[in-house]
């Protein structure tokens, strides 16, 4: 977790209506949207390294490059990212099936 990710947890999720109801979905909303901007800048970064270094953390350029264009622009690649690790992850460290 990244300090923004701790910095930003403000605690402002209430049951309630009218001007703290409001005013809490607007920072959640607000949050969410600086979450995936963030996310997205981190992933525009993953260019600048090479097919060795992606591989060491589980993806592909292509990865990369399908996920930053399926995603819009304000949704979070990140997501897309981390679900092709987890699948190359599970079939590399896969048990062959016995024979």
């Amino acid at each position: 977790m990244s300090t923004t990710d701790c910095g930003t947890e403000l605690g402002l999720v209430h049951e309630g209506h009218g001007a703290n109801g409001r005013f809490a979905f607007v920072v959640l909303r607000t949050k969410s949207v600086w979450r995936a901007f963030r996310n997205r800048m981190a992933s525009n970064r993953l260019h600048d390294l090479d097919d060795r270094q992606l591989n060491d953390i589980g993806i592909t350029r292509h990865d990369v490059v399908m996920a930053l264009n399926q995603s819009g622009a304000l949704d979070d690649p990140s997501l897309l990212l981390s679900r092709a690790a987890r699948e190359r992850a599970r079939h590399r460290f896969a048990r062959p099936a016995n024979r």
